[in-house]
């Protein structure tokens, strides 16, 4: 065995023979011993292992499964990353499956052979390296792209169309219902933009009534009307050098809209109530959950105000479109909320996975963290449930399986993966099927 002293390995044992022959078996690794739960608590909290060998069947319970099973549930809290591998008796096939399906990486039957043993222990730390890396290029590119979570075939066509266009000087057009993350994707279009280090600045346009918009964009001179008792720069001006984000774009005032293009086209602006023409360099993202090309057909928006500032337009489709999505952002925003709030919770259980799979969300993102952070807040258990979410009655919505097989398989697989944190056996398990036969979908959709 190679020298392994800078990976920690957890061995959970009360057998203090076995756990002494296992310790002296894997000394070229950094091996703790831990010989009851609360050890092994402080011992996770302490070293930080990367792999973790633990028996089912530990005090006081040491002929039952219960404090082993709570001890995985702990330990995954804390460490969600760490592989663990269950020991289980002979007749233990049963709960070894369930401690996969709770999340552990692989399970062991007594006796112990050290060379199997080995090799699972081996293969253990070799995936969590793997991952490890995998998670830091994920962290750079969810640093990039500044919040956008995906997988769905869409979501991420959309990603790659912010990588290409963002270090340009376009003007985009999002259009989007609302809280699908139009913000979101405008604040990664800056960022990634070579306008980063000035500022973005943002104008809802739906929130401010007509009669103080103009000068809210344009800016207004001392004395311009009542109450203009000095000079104040607007947000087109606060834009320079950097991002003008213009949301809701579709309930601009009509004769604003005509000022706004003349902006567009001569890059100059006079406030109001003065005669100085101001140069701008501003990109400008505009964004709206309304039909454009219909309030063009009935006058209520300028068609060559539309051409202008719709250059690129995204298209962002809704939650209930994004596949898989669904259950990776209810993860992504739990694990937010409970770092932040230092909560307990470890996830949802499976009746919650399928009340956020199969609820239309119509709020979109949202509504979906609206619902989880009020679950967190109320939930008593480790798991937050469908009742919990409020998704108690949810249907299951039809598939046409001759349109969609394709689709359906593929998000069955990244659901059971992502609610699995790509666990091979657990997926498998999930989904009713072997771990050869998943591995063989994995590269039949070419999915890593």
């Amino acid at each position: 065995m190679k020298n392994n002293k800078a990976d920690a390995l957890l061995i959970v044992e009360d057998d203090l023979g076995l756990q002494t022959q296992l310790k002296w078996h894997f000394a070229d690794y950094n091996v703790i011993t831990a010989a009851n739960q609360k050890e092994a608590i402080s011992a996770i909290r302490l070293h930080e292992p990367k792999v973790m060998i633990q028996d089912l069947g530990l005090p006081p319970d040491e002929d039952g499964v219960t404090e082993g099973f709570e001890l995985l549930q702990q330990a995954l809290h804390l460490s969600p990353h760490m592989k663990i591998i269950v020991m289980t008796g002979n007749e233990g096939n049963e709960h070894a499956m369930q401690a996969v399906k709770l999340g552990s990486y692989d399970f062991y039957a007594k006796p112990v052979d050290p060379d199997t043993l080995d090799l699972i222990v081996q293969r253990a730390f070799h995936i969590y390296h793997l991952e490890e890396k995998n998670r830091q290029l994920n962290n750079q590119q969810e640093s990039m792209l500044n919040g956008l979570i995906a997988s769905d075939t869409k979501m991420l066509k959309i990603c790659n169309m912010v990588e290409k266009i963002a270090p340009t000087d376009a003007s985009c057009l999002l259009i989007g219902e609302s809280g699908t993350g139009k913000e979101v994707i405008a604040n990664s279009l800056h960022q990634l933009s070579l306008r980063k280090d000035n500022k973005m600045v943002a104008i809802n346009c739906a929130a401010i009534p007509e009669n103080l918009i103009e000068s809210e964009l344009f800016g207004y001179e001392k004395g311009a009307f009542t109450g203009a008792v000095k000079s104040t720069v607007g947000k087109i001006e606060l834009a320079h050098k950097g991002t003008l984000f213009l949301d809701e774009i579709g309930d601009m005032p009509l004769h604003l809209q005509a000022k706004l293009l003349r902006f567009l086209q001569e890059r100059v602006i006079e406030r109001v109530g003065g005669r100085k023409q101001i140069d701008i360099d501003t990109r400008i993202i505009c964004a709206t959950h309304k039909d454009l090309d219909k309030l063009v057909e009935t006058g209520e928006f300028r068609e060559d105000l539309y051409y202008r500032i719709a250059e690129i337009q995204i298209d962002i489709p809704p939650l209930r479109e994004r596949g898989s999505d669904k259950l990776l952002l209810a993860k992504y925003l739990l694990n937010k909320y409970v770092k932040k709030q230092k909560l307990q919770i470890i996830g949802f259980s499976e009746d919650a996975v399928n009340g956020i799979e199969n609820h239309t969300w119509p709020g979109n993102v949202r509504e979906m963290e609206n619902k989880i952070k009020r679950a967190a807040i109320m939930c008593d258990l480790k798991y937050i449930s469908a009742l919990d979410l409020g998704l108690v009655n949810e249907e299951v919505a039809p598939l046409n399986l001759k349109e969609i097989r394709r689709n359906a398989e593929v998000n069955a697989l990244k659901q059971a993966l992502i609610a699995s944190d790509h666990n091979i056996s657990a997926a498998a398990k999930s989904l009713g099927i072997t771990r050869p036969t998943l591995y063989d979908l994995m590269k039949k959709y070419d999915m890593q």
